[in-house]
């Protein structure tokens, strides 16, 4: 777990570039039906102003709520590191599916012009959201994320 704010940032920067890229693909992916090349031309299209939203989501909104409700009443400091991780993982992934399954809808509604729709779209999407944001969070980005953070970043090389 990041150690210091700086690191802190770093950390977040990496872990929401990895989950909004796949859940970018993920959503292009049922929107469009199948996962193509222009799926892909078009996850990735979306993506800059997705990555932008979560990243302000992230660090001004869940970030903090997400720490100090697994640390009030899931987690102590003396919990194991593991622990801490997945409960702060998770207490992260609720809120962020939640507000960027609303971006989603927005997105697509603009994008339609028709905007009658969102609060159906946003929340048939937050089912579909949660069960690929959590299991890819807690068995493949989160653990890529923090060995490639570590690698690159080990423990007290990054200052506060």
């Amino acid at each position: 777990m990041p150690q210091n704010k700086r690191e802190s940032l770093i950390y977040t920067v990496m872990m929401c570039f990895t989950m909004v890229l796949w859940m970018s693909m993920y959503n292009v992916s049922l929107h469009m039906g199948s996962l193509s090349l222009e799926t892909i031309k078009e996850g990735w299209v979306g993506f800059p102003l997705a990555y932008i939203v979560a990243m302000c989501c992230d660090w001004f909104l869940v970030s903090g709520l997400a720490k100090g409700f697994a640390f009030r009443f899931l987690v102590k400091p003396e919990s194991s590191t593991m622990r801490k991780v997945i409960c702060v993982s998770c207490c992260m992934v609720v809120p962020m599916v939640i507000l960027m399954s609303l971006y989603g809808a927005l997105e697509v509604s603009i994008t339609s012009g028709d905007m009658t729709h969102v609060g159906v779209i946003w929340l048939t999407n937050i089912p579909k959201n949660f069960v690929m944001a959590l299991p890819f969070q807690l068995m493949i980005a989160g653990p890529l994320v923090r060995f490639v953070f570590r690698s690159v970043f080990p423990e007290g090389k990054v200052l506060a």
